[in-house]
């Protein structure tokens, strides 16, 4: 992980404008996130879900003076409008694309005017949203910015898909992604049981091994057993869904027969037993 200043556009990013007087109710009724008390100048990781407590998009809520910017997928904007629109009902809250270009800086301690704090690691730095990236950053491209999310061990919006994984899977409760004390919001049900129960037995972490990315799916072998499957990586390192119930057995092997490792990062080990 470089601590060079480094910026890279998510160009993966799109941005939605949320305004009128009501856009902090409307939204507190929705989210995974508290945004009640979302200060100006703050970002807060969140998730919009089904009914069922699946996760549908993945999205950040910057507080700005009288509206705040939504983070999301570039090619899920116009699909998280329209469910907003969805859910507008009466509420006087206004919804409108946003051409704002989304960037990320890494590899400095303080964020430069304008840039907003990455709620969910401090090694991930900070999210600027139309800001010109700061003098003396390298500035790299959104694939390098995914080499070092991913070395942080920190999953991506690539690996949770669409309406196929709860958010507790995806480990927003481990990144500030849900605020279990506040009030009601679409799928809380089914995620504060989770929650409460601790029965959860995969989560998506990393692993190391040698040579190229196994491909997308592919199993892992824990033993004889299977111990889960990649979701995205690179030369050496993958995200996976991973049974943490079978950390320890061995030999553990690539669906190409290459030995695999697990590798959870400091967030992730004090997590209890499933």
């Amino acid at each position: 992980m470089s601590s060079t200043p480094t910026v890279a556009r998510l160009t993966s990013r799109a941005v939605i404008t949320l305004a009128g007087p009501d856009w902090r109710n409307f939204l507190q009724g929705l989210i995974t996130q508290d945004v009640e008390t979302l200060a100006t100048g703050e970002a807060r990781f969140a998730g919009l879900l089904t009914p069922q407590g699946r996760l549908l998009f993945d999205l950040f809520v910057a507080g700005r003076v009288g509206d705040c910017l939504i983070d999301c997928a570039a090619a899920q904007r116009d699909a998280l409008i329209q469910r907003l629109m969805i859910y507008r009902l009466r509420a006087k809250v206004e919804i409108t694309p946003d051409d704002r270009a989304v960037w990320a800086l890494w590899g400095v301690p303080t964020a430069p005017p304008g840039w907003t704090r990455d709620p969910r690691l401090p090694g991930l730095g900070f999210r600027g949203y139309g800001a010109a990236p700061p003098a003396g950053a390298i500035e790299a491209d959104e694939a390098a910015y995914d080499s070092h999310r991913l070395g942080l061990g920190a999953p991506g919006p690539a690996d949770w898909g669409s309406d196929t994984t709860y958010p507790i899977e995806a480990n927003f409760d481990l990144l500030a992604g849900i605020d279990f004390k506040k009030g009601c919001y679409v799928g809380q049900e089914t995620t504060s049981r989770m929650k409460r129960r601790g029965t959860l037995k995969s989560r998506m972490a990393p692993i190391t091994f040698d040579g190229a990315a196994p491909t997308v799916g592919a199993e892992l072998l824990a033993g004889d057993r299977r111990a889960g499957h990649v979701l995205s990586g690179e030369a050496g390192r993958a995200m996976t869904m991973l049974r943490l119930d079978r950390l320890d057995t061995e030999p553990r092997t690539l669906a190409d027969g290459r030995p695999w490792r697990p590798d959870l990062p400091s967030w992730m080990t004090a997590l209890e037993d499933p």
